[in-house]
């Protein structure tokens, strides 16, 4: 395996090194658009259907619409909009126009805004209607903005007015493969969030690696991404990868639901669906699940959180589409670590995707060669960041080198394969010996009456540690003290005795960030 890892490695460094010397990866998605046949759909929102010669359209337009606002090159520009047509057109007609988008998720606290805004120094925002005061009361007071545009649609006024009005903008702004096209902010699960540069070349490197070799994405599928636009992950899934290979995408514009998604599945035909954990946890859960069966999907993505192996091993029985689970961070832009078709072993992140390396590191820094050891992951690859933004020593901690360092605890097995242990600190000593919460939550899973479950670090009355379960039911359970004993005496057939639970508190909902991971890091403090 680690043969072939190197030789797809050197692939991709090849591949890299006969990009153009002037690159613009908007216009590059521009170009694979423009050899479609005339007529194929390229985006499908709440409000129509558009073609990939009309997205083309729209994007040259917003090039030009943001140029007369007063924008120019390598000007900030926050989005603020949800998962419509405007956010290709917006987000891939600023960086044609060499102007820098920032893609936010509407839903922050005003605080977060302030606080964005200030630290990014943007120059103008786009925001939907809904939320313009509140972004109005965040930029108080900020004099690089310049102004504030709402979206009230494509055709309503404000920003989609101005795109109507405007015309088709021709000549991409000269840009080159390393320059920085976008921003995205962390999700600051654990402090302030942080601006993560990406650059042009990073963008075509998750298309040819991730999206291409390891997920097959090809002009005939159509993908719809619960994970919202502003991730990460989902700009991958919504914009980029289809894009990149000419596919179809359906946008969800509301909160994802078992019954919004079940129900976009069925009228968009969607043959790659991209979730969280979580989402397929409620999925299998709703009284509408044997409706997925025959939805068609080829092949489905998980990520934010591990995939617990009883969620995977239902939701493949019930559709017939197994879920790729993978590792990936804001830093890295997607999923580094997958996965493969036809080769699925659930519980595990799989192994690097082509064009990545991975490592387990001890505490000294030192590579950890034995299989079965517990280490720090940290990664290789190309589509790693350009670092973060007015924040020097956690780039310096972050970006070593070629290498990136996830904060992430894995152990490989003799096969190569990953499996997550928890984040750094997450994990647990309990009577000597390393517990990962995330195997104490996949076991309580496994169990019928339990629907989602948080396991964390709790001190008993002799001040050792101990694992504490937050565990939510499903509808059908009751949560009682039989079902404490129940649970633990489950989850002790399953993992070492040292493992199970000590506490299991009953939860109405776990506390999670905006992209489904659990916060648990909340409940240490409750």
């Amino acid at each position: 395996m680690m043969q072939v890892q190197q030789q797809e490695t050197m692939a991709i460094e090849e591949w890299l090194a006969n990009l153009p010397k002037s690159y613009n990866i908007a216009e590059s998605l521009l170009t694979t658009a423009r050899s479609q046949p005339l007529g194929r759909t390229a985006v499908t929102d709440a409000d129509g259907t558009y073609s990939y010669r009309e997205v083309e359209d729209l994007v040259l337009r917003s090039a030009t619409a943001l140029m007369e606002l007063g924008l120019e090159p390598e000007d900030r520009l926050l989005l603020v909009i949800g998962d419509t047509i405007l956010f290709p057109a917006l987000f891939l007609g600023a960086i044609r126009a060499g102007i820098v988008p920032i893609p936010l998720n509407p839903l922050l606290a005003e605080e977060d805004f302030r606080y964005i805004i200030e630290d990014s120094r943007v120059k103008a925002i786009v925001t939907h209607a809904q939320g313009v005061e509140k972004i109005e009361r965040a930029a108080a007071g900020c004099r690089r903005v310049k102004w504030i545009e709402r979206d009230n649609g494509l055709r309503g006024p404000g920003i989609g007015a101005r795109i109507l009005a405007a015309s088709p903008y021709q000549q991409p702004i000269a840009t080159v493969a390393d320059e920085v096209a976008f921003w995205l902010y962390s999700s600051g699960s654990t402090g302030r969030p942080k601006g993560v540069r990406h650059l042009h070349r990073n963008v075509a490197v998750t298309i040819n690696c991730f999206a291409q070799q390891v997920l097959g994405l090809t002009p005939t599928d159509t993908v719809f991404s619960a994970a919202k636009l502003f991730f990460a992950y989902g700009l991958g899934n919504g914009l980029t990868f289809p894009f990149g290979v000419g596919a179809s995408v359906a946008y969800l514009n509301e909160r994802p639901t078992p019954d919004s998604v079940i129900d976009l599945l069925q009228a968009s035909h969607a043959s790659v669906f991209c979730g969280v954990p979580t989402l397929f946890a409620s999925l299998l859960a709703s009284p509408r699940a044997r409706e997925l069966a025959d939805v068609g999907l080829r092949i489905c993505t998980s990520a934010g959180e591990a995939l617990p192996p009883e969620i995977g091993r239902r939701f493949e029985e019930l559709t017939g589409a197994a879920i790729i689970d993978g590792l990936g961070s804001t830093e890295m832009l997607h999923i580094f670590l997958a996965n493969r078709p036809g080769s699925i072993r659930y519980g595990s992140s799989g192994v690097p995707v082509p064009g990545y390396d991975a490592r387990l590191i001890d505490d000294e820094g030192l590579e950890i060669a034995t299989s079965g050891t517990i280490g720090e992951l940290v990664v290789r690859g190309y589509s790693a960041a350009d670092g973060y933004w007015n924040q020097r020593d956690k780039s310096l901690a972050t970006f070593r080198g070629h290498w990136t360092h996830t904060g992430d605890k894995y152990l490989r097995d003799d096969d190569g394969y990953y499996y997550y242990a928890g984040r750094s600190d997450d994990m647990m000593k309990v009577s000597g010996n390393w517990v990962s919460p995330f195997e104490v939550e996949s076991a309580l899973i496994a169990h019928p009456s339990v629907l989602e479950a948080a396991v964390v670090p709790w001190r008993d009355v002799d001040d050792l540690i101990k694992p504490k379960a937050y565990v939510v039911v499903r509808s059908d359970a009751e949560p009682t003290d039989t079902l404490v004993s129940d649970l633990q005496g489950f989850v002790k057939q399953q993992l070492a005795p040292w493992k199970y639970p000590r506490w299991i508190e009953f939860v109405e909902e776990l506390p999670k960030t905006a992209t489904g991971k659990i916060q648990r890091f909340k409940l240490r403090e409750s």
